[in-house]
This record gives C-alpha cells, sequence and structure tokens, in this order.
C-alpha cells in the first residue's frame, strides 16, 4: 500500500534540469567513464521519469578534460575550454546509451553543431522533446568559451521553462564549510541566492547564481550518491538544500 500512495502523491515539479558534474561519472576511477556508476545515475533519472516528470540534463566534462586546468598548464583558454565542451558530449553520449538501455527515449543536443552523433540546439525542437516524454541531454556547454557547465545547465533551464535546477552532488546539501574536512559543518535547509554568493559557498558559479537569482529559478542541492534520492525529493521525502 505503500507504493500506491508514493504513486498518488503528485511530484513536485512538472519539468525540471538535472546538473551533474562529468566527475560524478568516475565512479571510483579517477579519470573517465564508469559505466555501472552511468547505468547507477540513468536508473535514477529513469525513476523521476517515471513519476511524469519531464527532465534536461547538463553533464559537465571535467572526468575528462577540464579547461582550466588545460589554460592553467599553458594551453590557450579559448582551446582548452572547447575540449572541455568537446568531453561534455562523450559524457551525454555515454548517458544517452545508459538510458536508452532502460528503456527511456533520450536525445542528445549539442551547442556546437555535430549532425553524426547528436542534434543540434535549436530551442522550440528541444521543448517538443520534452513534452514527447524524451530526455534531452544538452552538451557542449553553451557552445562558448569563458562559460562553465553551471552557467549552461541554468541558461537551459532557464530557456526550456523549468520549474527548478536540480544539481546533483556528492553530499546532501550546501554547508557552511566542507563536510569532508571539518566535522562541525552545518548544512543548511533553506538559503538565499545572495547568502551563497556573499558566503563564497560552493553551490554553481557566480554568474550561474546571478542567473538563477535573476530569474527566479529554484536551485536544489542534494545527493546523487544516495539510492533513490532524487525522485524521493520530487515526492517531498529526503535532504537536501533548496537555494531560492
Amino acid at each position: 500500500m505503500a507504493d500506491a500512495s508514493h504513486d498518488e502523491q503528485k511530484p513536485t515539479y512538472k519539468r525540471v534540469l538535472l546538473k551533474i558534474s562529468g566527475e560524478a561519472l568516475m565512479g571510483d576511477q579517477g579519470f573517465g567513464l564508469h559505466p555501472p556508476t552511468v547505468e547507477r545515475i540513468a536508473l535514477e533519472i529513469k525513476s523521476v521519469h517515471d513519476l511524469g516528470v519531464e527532465i534536461c540534463l547538463v553533464i559537465g566534462g571535467g572526468n575528462i578534460f577540464r579547461g582550466l586546468q588545460g589554460s592553467a598548464q599553458g594551453m590557450e583558454r579559448t582551446t582548452a575550454d572547447y575540449m572541455g565542451m568537446l568531453a561534455t558530449v562523450m559524457n551525454a553520449l555515454a548517458m544517452q546509451g545508459a538510458l536508452e538501455s532502460l528503456g527511456v527515449f533520450t536525445r542528445v543536443i549539442s551547442a556546437i553543431p555535430m549532425d553524426q552523433v547528436c542534434e543540434p540546439y535549436i530551442r522550440r525542437r528541444a521543448v517538443r522533446h520534452l513534452e514527447k516524454k524524451r530526455v534531452c541531454v544538452f552538451a557542449a556547454g553553451t557552445g562558448n568559451p569563458y562559460f562553465t557547465t553551471d552557467t549552461a545547465a541554468t541558461l537551459r533551464a532557464n530557456e526550456m521553462s523549468c520549474e527548478a535546477i536540480f544539481k546533483g552532488t556528492q553530499v546532501d546539501g550546501v554547508y557552511d564549510k566542507d563536510p569532508n574536512i571539518h566535522s562541525d559543518a552545518v548544512r543548511y535547509d533553506e538559503v538565499s541566492y545572495d547568502e551563497v554568493l556573499q558566503k563564497h559557498l560552493k553551490v554553481m558559479d557566480a554568474s550561474a547564481i546571478a542567473l538563477a537569482r535573476d530569474n527566479h529559478k529554484p536551485i536544489v542541492v542534494f545527493s546523487l550518491d544516495e539510492p533513490g534520492g532524487f525522485a524521493g525529493i520530487l515526492r517531498g521525502e529526503g535532504t537536501y538544500t533548496k537555494v531560492g
């Protein structure tokens, strides 16, 4: 009977964007893609899709290449950032493969045209995919250097009229300091955009937070390592921090 009551409970949001880092796909490896981890995250996304929620995704590329690190090592920043964008396309294709193996129709939509492997970004077409209950994975960031995938996620969430941005991390919310280092770190249940900026809380970069604030887009920070956590939050359960 408990499952029936869960099914009856309508999800909090009808359309959301999930932002995850490339590092989330590494598993215990120090680099690259870990297929069992990709599949585990795909199962989390499917569980939310099964609730009838329309989902789009933005995945970082840090597990393959990080533009800032490349430029720090003497590579020209623009070139390094474009390499990072290509890394996000590889991650998006991996996630598409995992989702479609679970029976979830998925489209990879790239800000940099590469017709053989994914669709170009056309806003109206992407909205139609969501309306048809397909998962959209937005790849290649904004298509421009000097912008992070956090900013790309906030931009796409606004363009797709998502009701919230979900930021999947390795901790169950936003803390006043790193909970992995400080045992007395305190988790916020709710925190304002301005507090995040003033206290330099590591949620998203400043331009992404400002873009979310200006468009009244709430950011829900939760642990992607918690099985069933993503679907649970949409049913009003679980532990998370809401930035708004």
